[in-house]
């Protein structure tokens, strides 16, 4: 059975800026690996929200729409929605590790679905105990 995976909206947002970097690549390759169903992926309807809000940003908001539109019908990807229940867990993982709500949204989603492998390049996260991040140039080799 394929290895379940939590995917932070890093990893849509940096091919999409077309950064040249080994984590951009990495991101890429972890994309490459998700619509291939190497893996079984998620993430929340959250990431939608953060992705079309940094390309609109930065690229303008016809780009973002688009990337927004693609992200939903991504292959292989699947999203979690966002609950009370799941803001009331966040809302205890900002309280006793210190991090951003987003963050701890992005935890808790994972977690209310068992999931405890994030993709992420955002190191932060690895204060939670239940979240073992899977860095972005792990998926270079």
């Amino acid at each position: 059975m394929a290895e379940t995976l939590y995917v932070d909206s890093n990893v849509f947002i940096l091919p999409v800026l077309g950064e040249k970097s080994r984590r951009a690549e990495g991101a890429r390759r972890a994309l490459e690996r998700v619509e291939a169903g190497e893996f079984v992926a998620y993430t929340s309807v959250l990431t939608w929200d953060e992705v079309v809000w940094v390309v609109s940003k930065v690229m303008g908001k016809a780009d973002g729409v688009q990337v927004g539109r693609k992200l939903l019908s991504y292959p292989g990807l699947r999203l979690l929605d966002v609950t009370s229940s799941t803001v009331i867990r966040a809302q205890e993982i900002s309280q006793s590790l210190g991090l951003a709500p987003r963050d701890a949204i992005h935890c808790a989603s994972a977690m209310a679905k068992g999931i405890g492998s994030f993709v992420s390049d955002d190191a932060g996260i690895e204060v939670v105990p239940q979240i073992k991040r899977v860095p972005l140039e792990s998926f270079l080799v």
